[in-house]
């Protein structure tokens, strides 16, 4: 079985990566928050520092009065076996820090970058690992220290920002709560915790720290609290001795203040018996083993959210898009299904299985009639036009029985008026058309990113479109113009025998001899005349009301159906490699987010790897 040290280390490195990714904190849970680590938590003078560099044996936080921590500070500590001691930030990749004093200026550097030099705070991280021999595997985030009042040059509103960023931390269920209070303050009135028991009231996850043992009152001591007996948590509460402040003035040595610490409990006659368990080494040793304790816990629970999450980016690459090879066949490849995806949209909003198609059959159904029934027949047919039309008709003349050429200029008169509505009818279908198209592009999820290919794809139909307008305007006047070419005379000699069937009618050619007045019988017979081509004109219109949508349909519709996108294709097969790739040119913020996943994706299959590997041996 791997060792629980190789374990922490791991998760100290699945933390650093989710750190250079920013995945580290928002909403919901992130793999950085699931990953089991030690906030400390105090309230300010508590001794928060001290105990972190008796932990780690060196010098290196800064120091100050109020607020000194101001940003969190992300600590990974990896037992080395070769001697070599060195720190490094995550925000300096490559640069290595011996000199412990360079990794004190770069943290007040790095806090006041973000902060500025003022004592506001900022939940921006630090991430500082120390590799030395002197540590053991662990994770700590020390956070500013929990205040009460606002100090000059802070906002008022500092206290609750603190314990609202502590919060963030502490609330997390895989987070150990390393409570710290100094023996010099009553326990229950202690900032941390009171804050530990509000988000972790069994005390389950809290281990208690009583600093500045050696500064309490004499005749008093912490042995009710060291012992549990003041307020129990489910893990022990440790001692600790910090170094004084003549020591530190004096830069005695870590390693060395660490055995005056351990002389201190071993020759209190209050803390003697205690002496095992107490001190920075021993809580180092306990947070360690607990911390590796609560990963093996964790293992099930972070891997499912590992592959929930793997499961969720793959989904949003599939969304977005997958990168594109770099050679021409891939390229042409991608264009092409680009192509099919838009097309199968655009046949859905035709077919009926997205809106838009329908109104095609609005033109035929309601504009076209509507057109038809205006048209000014009424003006054209009128007696003055129609003995004007004859009377030019006949020369100088007159027709002997039916004016045949008057008919025919009349009847020729009347189709002209077809050919707005036909022509109306085909701009009509062509607007929408282009709408669709349109609406197909914003609709087909692949195109979205590439901009630049969605413009030509647009353009391409667009283009077919108007090929086939020019086809259908041509053929819907050829249709009116053959009504002209080839009249049905079977109508007219239906007409030329109602005046046999009925002798006594007014208009039938004995009336004359009847006495009327000669004008009366003019008009009467011009009336006819004019309401015979009437009747001829409304079996054309029948005629063309149904034959114009089919042929607009059959030229604009159904070919673009067919062959919208043919010429398109023919003109990107004879592209070169360099401007099939500016078709595929992206969105660069689409491809910074896709670049984004990809690494996240990486992460996490990698976290995923490197867990089973360690975990499951």
């Amino acid at each position: 079985m791997a060792t629980m040290t190789s374990l922490i280390g791991l998760i100290n490195k699945i933390q650093r990566a989710c750190t250079v990714l920013g995945d580290h904190g928002g909403e919901g849970l992130s793999l950085w928050e699931a990953l089991p680590s030690v906030a400390v938590v105090g309230g300010q003078s508590s001794g928060k520092s001290s105990v972190l560099e008796s932990v780690v044996g060196r010098d290196f936080l800064p120091r100050g009065s109020g607020i000194v921590t101001r940003r969190p500070l992300v600590l990974q500590l990896h037992k080395t076996e070769d001697g070599q001691e060195y720190a490094e930030f995550l925000h300096i990749p490559r640069r290595r820090f011996t000199d412990f004093a360079a990794v004190r200026k770069e943290i007040a550097d790095e806090t006041d970058r973000i902060t500025g030099k003022t004592k506001q705070i900022s939940n921006i991280p630090i991430q500082l690992s120390i590799y030395s021999p002197n540590v053991v595997n662990l994770t700590l985030i020390d956070l500013p220290g929990l205040t009460k009042v606002a100090v000059e040059g802070q906002h008022e509103s500092i206290v609750e920002d603190i314990e609202n960023m502590v919060r963030t931390y502490v609330e997390k269920p895989n987070c150990i709560i390393l409570a710290i209070s100094p023996a010099n303050q009553d326990i229950a009135t202690s900032d941390a915790i009171k804050l530990a028991r509000e988000v972790d009231p069994a005390g389950e996850r809290t281990f208690g720290v009583v600093t500045k043992l050696d500064l309490m009152d004499k005749g008093t001591n912490a042995v009710d609290v060291l012992e549990g007996r003041s307020y129990r948590l489910q893990h022990p509460w440790v001692g600790i001795v910090n170094r004084s402040q003549a020591d530190i003035n004096k830069n005695v040595d870590m390693i060395v203040a660490r055995k005056k610490e351990r002389e201190y409990f071993e020759t209190s006659p209050e803390y003697g018996h205690l002496a095992h368990k107490m001190g920075s080494e021993y809580l180092a040793k306990l947070l360690s083993q607990h911390l590796e304790q609560v990963i093996r816990q964790k293992i099930p629970s972070i891997i499912a959210l590992i592959n929930k999450t793997i499961d969720e980016l793959n989904a949003e690459l599939d969304r977005i898009g997958r990168p594109i090879a770099v050679d021409s066949g891939a390229q042409l490849y991608t264009i092409l299904e680009m192509c099919r995806a838009f097309d199968k949209v655009f046949k859905e909003h035709l077919d009926g299985g997205r809106p838009g198609g329908d109104k095609i059959y609005g033109v035929f159904d309601h504009q076209l009639p509507a057109a038809l029934k205006k048209l000014p027949f009424d003006r054209h047919l009128a007696l003055k036009n129609v003995q004007k039309v004859v009377m030019e008709a006949d020369g100088y003349q007159p027709h002997l029985i039916a004016p045949e050429q008057g008919y025919r200029r009349l009847i020729d008169g009347s189709i002209t008026y077809f050919k707005g509505p036909a022509e109306a009818s085909v701009d009509a279908v062509h607007f929408v058309l282009k709408e669709l198209v349109r609406k197909s592009i914003v609709a087909t999820e692949e195109l979205k990113r590439f901009p630049t290919l969605s413009n030509d794809i647009a353009a391409a139909a667009n283009e077919s479109l108007e090929k086939f307008r020019e086809e259908s305007r041509k053929t819907v006047l050829r249709l009116v113009d053959m009504e002209s070419s080839y009249l049905t005379v079977e109508f007219f000699r239906k007409i030329h025998l109602e005046p046999e069937k009925n002798p006594n009618a007014p208009n039938a050619p004995n009336a004359l001899n009847r006495g009327g007045s000669t004008i009366d019988n003019t008009d009467n017979h011009l009336r006819k005349i004019g309401s015979n081509v009437n009747a001829y004109i409304g079996m054309v219109c029948e005629t063309l009301k149904n034959s114009i949508p089919k042929a607009v349909v059959y030229c604009q519709v159904r070919e673009a159906k067919r062959s919208l996108l043919n010429r398109f294709y023919v003109q990107v097969g004879r592209k070169e490699k360099e401007k099939l790739g500016a078709m595929l040119d992206e969105d660069p913020a689409l491809m910074e987010k896709r670049g984004q996943l990809a690494k996240r994706l990486e992460l996490y299959k990698q976290a995923r790897d490197d867990i089973d590997s360690v975990a499951w041996k």
